[in-house]
Formats: C-alpha cells, structure tokens, sequence
C-alpha cells in the first residue's frame, strides 16, 4: 500500500494505491452506492460514508485501476483557508 499526498492552492489530494486483485472496471460506477457490495459479510455502506463525507467538506472520491495492478482511490478537499472565505451556495443561504 502507498499513500501520497499533493498539495496546491486548490486544496489537497490524497491518493491510496495497492497491488492486490483491483476493482472489476464494470463495477467502478457502483462501489459509491449505498448498500452495494461484493463481500459475503459487507454492508456496502463504507464507501458510501467515506464519499458523503468528503463531499460534505467540498471533496470529491473516486476510484480507478492502479497499473499494473491493484487500485487507486483519491480524494481532494479543498484549502481551508478558501474553504472559510468563499461566500455560502446558494442552496445553504438563509
């Protein structure tokens, strides 16, 4: 397993990479819905959590094939000093 962080003035991304078997690449489009797993004893909630609260913090998940193998998944979050600056959207204004 390898994590890497890059930082710019966006924000951060975090990339976790392994070599084991990887992501079957017709499933990538639903590992981040809820109740979805391929584990006899999963909940399938885990990657579901994990994206809704990178989100939450105006961060993206995703997940793609590491060559040769294993895979990759990466979030950004962006810099907390924007983060406290930028104005509210819209749709949480009051």
């Amino acid at each position: 397993m390898l994590i890497s962080t890059e930082q710019d003035q966006a924000g951060v991304l975090v990339a976790v990479r392994d070599s084991g078997p990887g992501i079957d690449p017709a499933l990538l489009d639903r590992i981040f819905d809820a109740f979805y797993t391929t584990k006899s004893g999963g909940t399938g909630m885990g990657l579901s959590i994990c994206r809704s609260i990178i989100h939450a913090h105006g961060g993206k998940l995703w997940a793609r094939a590491n060559d040769p193998r294993g895979a990759v998944f990466q979030f950004t979050l962006p810099d907390i000093e924007r983060e406290l600056t930028a104005p509210l959207p819209p749709s949480q204004q009051t």
